[in-house]
């Protein structure tokens, strides 16, 4: 399965552009743009499998900073910065990562 079997294309490759700048990363602003906010539960935790890139069934900071690059290639990595802002926004229980329920609840939240 790849992310434009759940995601509108169009709409990804808007959301990537948009976020184009150095520092500009806003998941929340970013999540709705591509249509992800409003799928079912079971959708997002399929994009969330996707985006886990080691199938660890954890999305860990090293793959949070390709975030962008698992919605199109295009995408360009995330600041130090910006990825450490995307790892507090989901890591509700503090271990270092974001799991799929917290990936869910960041989604919904956003």
């Amino acid at each position: 399965m790849s992310i434009t079997d759940l995601l509108s294309g169009d709409d990804i490759k808007k959301a990537v552009a948009a976020f184009a700048a150095a520092e500009s990363f806003n998941h929340k602003k970013f999540f709705e743009m591509v249509g992800l906010k409003k799928k079912s539960k079971q959708d997002v935790e399929k994009v969330f499998h996707i985006l886990d890139k080691d199938k660890s069934g954890f999305i860990e900071e090293d793959e949070l900073k390709f975030i962008l690059k698992g919605f199109t290639p295009d995408g360009r990595e995330l600041s130090d910065k910006e990825t450490k802002a995307l790892l507090s926004a989901g890591d509700k229980d503090g271990d270092g990562k974001i799991g799929a329920e917290e990936f869910t609840t960041m989604v919904a939240e956003s």
